[in-house]
C-alpha cells in the first residue's frame, strides 16, 4: 500500500520550512504544503480544497460547535500579542484605554481572532467593558457576513475601508489584525493606542502567562474515522519541523537583523524555550480556555466547551523534540 496523500494549506512560515521543502517527511504520509495562496487557507476548511489547513480559532469554534463536522490538531501556526494593533485617530482626544468608552471602534469582522483577543483583554485587563463601545463591524457595514471574510474582495475591500473611515474621523479608533497602510507610510493621523506596545504586551504576558493563540490546524472528522493514525503522525511532523526552524534560526547569519542574537536571547528570558509550544499542556490550556471564554462572551458560540472536546485527542507523547532555544 502507497503512502496517503494529503495537502497542507497554511502561511509562509518558518516553523513549517521543513514540511514544505520535504526536510521532514510525515510517517506514512506523502504531504504537498501550499503557503503561497492566502484565500486557499480562508476557503478550504469549508469547501474542502485541502485535507488540513491553518484556520482562524475563533472560526474554527464556531464551525465546530454548529455541524461538529471539523476537529482540529494542538498545532499553532500563528500566535501574536496583540497590544501594538489597536490605532486611534490622532485627532480623537484618545489618550488610553478607557478613553474608548462610549467611542466609535472599528474591527473587520467579529469573528477575526485578532479583535475576539483584543476586545477580551481591554475588557479584562484595561477597564473597557464590551458594552461600553460602538463597536463598527465593517463586513458588517458592507453587508457581508463573517463568512465574507473568506473572499480575497472582500479582504481588501474592508481593509480600505476601515482606514478611511479611521483617517475621516468616522471612526475613533480601530483594531486589525496588521498594520494600516497609512500607519506604514506614515500618515500622522493615525497613531497606537499603545505607544509603548511592547511593555504592554510584557505586562500581559507576566499577569497572564498567555502568547495569544490566533490559528489552529483543522481537517475533518472523516479523514480521522478513516486514517486513525494521521493525527498522531502529522503532530509528530509539525513539531519536528518547528524544532528544525528553531535549529535553522539560531544561526546569527540566517536572518538580516544586527541586533539578533540580543532579541533572541531576550525572547527565550521572557517566553522560556518553546514559545510556539503544540500540544494540551498547561499554558496552551490556559490560553484556548480564554479565547473560548471571549468567544462566548462575544456571543459567537452559544456555549464554552472543554478545550480537549475540540481538538481531536492525542497521547501526551505526540508532541516530541528537544527545544531548539
Amino acid at each position: 500500500m502507497g503512502k496517503l496523500a494529503l495537502t497542507l494549506a497554511c502561511g509562509d512560515y518558518e516553523i513549517m520550512r521543513a514540511l514544505a521543502d520535504g526536510r521532514v517527511r510525515p510517517d506514512g504520509i506523502d504531504l504537498l504544503v501550499l503557503t503561497r495562496d492566502r484565500t486557499r487557507i480562508l476557503r478550504s476548511a469549508r469547501r474542502d480544497e485541502c485535507d488540513l489547513t491553518e484556520f482562524n480559532l475563533v472560526g474554527y469554534l464556531i464551525d465546530r460547535l454548529s455541524d461538529e463536522r471539523l476537529t482540529a490538531l494542538p498545532v499553532f501556526p500563528h500566535r501574536r500579542f496583540r497590544h501594538g494593533f489597536v490605532f486611534v485617530n490622532s485627532d480623537s482626544g484618545i489618550t488610553g484605554p478607557a478613553d474608548l468608552r462610549g467611542r466609535r471602534v472599528g474591527i473587520r469582522g467579529r469573528v477575526p481572532a485578532a479583535a475576539v483577543w483584543m476586545r477580551g483583554i481591554l475588557a479584562d485587563y484595561h477597564d473597557v467593558p464590551y458594552d461600553s463601545v460602538q463597536w463598527i463591524d465593517l463586513f458588517g457595514i458592507m453587508g457581508e457576513p463573517p463568512d465574507g471574510a473568506a473572499d480575497a474582495g472582500g479582504i481588501a475591500e474592508s481593509n480600505v475601508r476601515i482606514d478611511e473611515m479611521l483617517l475621516a474621523g468616522e471612526l475613533d479608533a480601530i483594531i486589525t489584525p496588521s498594520f494600516p497602510r497609512a500607519f506604514i507610510t506614515g500618515d500622522k493621523r493615525i497613531r497606537r493606542l499603545f505607544p509603548d506596545y511592547k511593555q504592554a504586551d510584557l505586562s500581559y504576558y507576566e499577569k497572564t502567562g498567555i502568547f495569544p493563540i490566533m490559528h489552529a490546524v483543522v481537517f475533518s472528522k472523516d479523514l480521522v474515522t478513516a486514517h486513525p493514525w494521521l493525527p498522531a503522525s502529522m503532530a509528530y511532523a509539525f513539531e519536528e519541523s518547528k524544532q528544525a526552524a528553531y535549529e535553522r534560526v539560531r544561526n546569527p547569519r540566517v536572518l538580516p537583523l544586527a541586533f539578533f542574537q540580543t532579541a533572541w536571547e531576550e525572547q527565550r528570558d521572557v517566553l522560556g524555550s518553546d514559545p510556539w509550544e503544540y500540544g494540551l499542556g498547561p499554558a496552551n490550556r490556559r490560553n484556548l480556555e480564554t479565547i473560548i471564554r471571549y468567544t462566548a462572551e462575544q456571543g459567537l458560540i452559544p456555549s464554552r466547551p472543554e478545550v480537549r472536546e475540540v481538538f481531536v485527542p492525542l497521547d501526551s507523547d505526540a508532541f516530541t523534540g528537544t527545544p531548539g532555544f
